[in-house]
């Protein structure tokens, strides 16, 4: 009788397997089944970030275009800023800044030592690229935006995601695109705005999606129609391609997947490789 062992001999070829030796054979052990509701709720996260790149770019064409002022749009912010901050504590009692340490007046130094190092670089931040042609400062902040898109955290476990990068990669956008701006005002505002939708509004919606999902939903679903609302008033024809993208990511992209999943076969047996289940680390001392 043949046996799956090496250090007898056998009268049998080599690459020689009986009938046994597909009855260990497992198809899909560790494949997940996702749920479309499920699949829908995650991509959230892709959405409001592609509306926060739309609002933002939206909000500097109007600054460009003289449509709105920096005051209001300074103004605007802060009270956002106000409400979403009330409504981060609120949400989980305090629990977190219990957690952290961190005390309501240290927000309030780094949130003043941040304006005051902003403000007081803002003619720097307008020269700063004046010898280099608009088209090419152009081209920098979309590469830049899409990048941030590429690199930032969804939730997602890979090797590929730095919120560090992400974010520096849309500061950098933000920059390019403040220097030219009419004036250092126009500069100043459109960086606060910046650090406010690409670092602290992501912020937010993190602490909703993990304590108040429904909440997350309807935060979600409003500031996809904001966006839709400010790229309509810009340009129609853009405003349908972004619904349709959005519509693609949301709802068809979740369908394409959960269809493939059943095509998955990945298959697992006694021809697997090794894994070694022992802690090994003392042998490394």
């Amino acid at each position: 009788r043949w046996q799956k062992v090496l250090y007898e001999r056998q009268p049998f070829p080599d690459n020689y397997v009986d009938q046994r030796f597909l009855e260990e054979l497992r198809k899909n052990v560790h494949a997940r089944r996702y749920r479309y509701r499920a699949v829908v709720f995650q991509s959230g996260a892709v959405v409001q970030q592609l509306c926060s790149v739309c609002v933002f770019v939206v909000t500097w064409w109007y600054m460009d275009a003289g449509v709105l002022s920096p005051q209001g749009l300074f103004g605007a912010a802060l009270v956002s800023s106000l409400l979403g901050y009330v409504l981060f504590d609120a949400v989980d009692g305090g629990a977190g800044r219990w957690v952290s340490g961190r005390t309501r007046w240290a927000d309030l130094k780094s949130t003043l030592v941040f304006a005051a190092f902003t403000y007081g670089f803002s003619p720097v931040l307008k020269t700063l690229t004046e010898s280099i042609s608009t088209d090419t400062i152009y081209a920098m902040s979309a590469l830049m935006l899409l990048g941030h898109l590429i690199f930032f955290d969804y939730g997602a476990n890979a090797a590929i995601v730095s919120s560090t990068l992400s974010l520096n990669m849309a500061i950098f956008a933000s920059v390019c695109l403040a220097s030219r701006l009419p004036r250092s005002l126009h500069a100043f505002v459109m960086v606060t705005f910046a650090m406010q939708i690409f670092a602290l509004w992501p912020m937010l919606q993190k602490k909703l999606k993990a304590r108040t999902p429904r909440c997350y939903v309807g935060v979600t679903v409003l500031f996809a129609l904001a966006a839709l609302a400010g790229l309509a008033t810009v340009s129609s024809v853009g405003a349908v391609l972004f619904a349709s993208l959005l519509l693609a990511i949301s709802c068809l992209c979740p369908y394409c997947l959960i269809r493939l999943q059943l095509l998955k076969d990945n298959i697992h047996g006694p021809w697997d490789e090794a894994e070694i289940k022992e802690d090994l680390s003392r042998f490394l001392m």
